[in-house]
């Protein structure tokens, strides 16, 4: 069988009570995004049909989503033509990253109460417990939280929704970062870090921090990507 077709069977998943057609997509976003499809391979709505064993209507839902994503691109008279994700495009996301956490992070310090410190404490020593007992799947989901409280405490909601867009693209290649265990466990204690800047007002070591924090899970992503071979 195609490795392709393999790559795509293997991230489709179908347990999830989601449409059919939603679960392509993301089977399919996902693939592209790991390089899992090369950039200038070209999808065959038809034939990608017949191998997956499932209708055109949610594989052709699935490009038109792509295309808006830029991921893809509808080329006159070849068809749909993968563009992917390159590693400009993971250093440009990342330099985004550093200016819109270190302005929420800074901004939700001056409005977070003592309730809010020690909720945001609590959340760290569960990512802790995490941590020892090998959870990796809830740590991913408890770092995600670290960073979604700091944005709602920010009340910057725009920049939340700015900063998930851009994420989604990377998401991948951080999920298999931080299972990483040396990490995993750096990715915490900079959590820890930015939690003591925050409460001590230190705006130097939070954009200090939160900067470090970002180029150590860069430089994993792009040493992932080289392995796969994403320019």
């Amino acid at each position: 069988m195609d490795p392709i077709v393999v790559a795509i069977k293997h991230n489709l998943d179908l347990s999830q009570n989601k449409p059919l057609k939603i679960c392509v997509y993301k089977a399919l976003r996902k693939t592209i995004i790991l390089g899992d499809i090369p950039a200038g391979k070209r999808i065959n709505e038809k034939e990608l049909s017949e191998e997956l064993n499932i209708s055109r209507t949610p594989i052709r839902f699935a490009l038109q989503e792509l295309v808006k994503e830029q991921l893809v691109e509808h080329v006159p008279r070849i068809g749909i033509i993968v563009k992917g994700i390159s590693m400009k495009d993971a250093y440009e996301i990342y330099d985004i990253r550093k200016a819109l956490d270190t302005l929420a992070t800074t901004k939700a310090m001056t409005l977070m109460n003592d309730n809010d410190f020690d909720e945001l404490e609590q959340l760290l020593e569960q990512g802790e417990l995490y941590n020892k007992t090998d959870q990796v799947d809830e740590l991913l989901q408890n770092f995600s939280d670290f960073n979604s409280f700091i944005y709602k405490k920010s009340q910057m909601l725009r920049l939340k929704a700015i900063v998930t867009d851009l994420q989604a693209y990377l998401v991948y290649f951080r999920d298999i970062a931080i299972r990483a265990s040396a990490r995993r466990s750096l990715a915490l204690e900079e959590h820890w870090l930015i939690f003591r800047g925050m409460k001590t007002n230190d705006v130097e070591q939070i954009t200090l921090i939160t900067h470090e924090h970002l180029d150590r899970s860069l430089q994993f992503i792009l040493k992932e990507m080289e392995r796969r071979e994403i320019e």
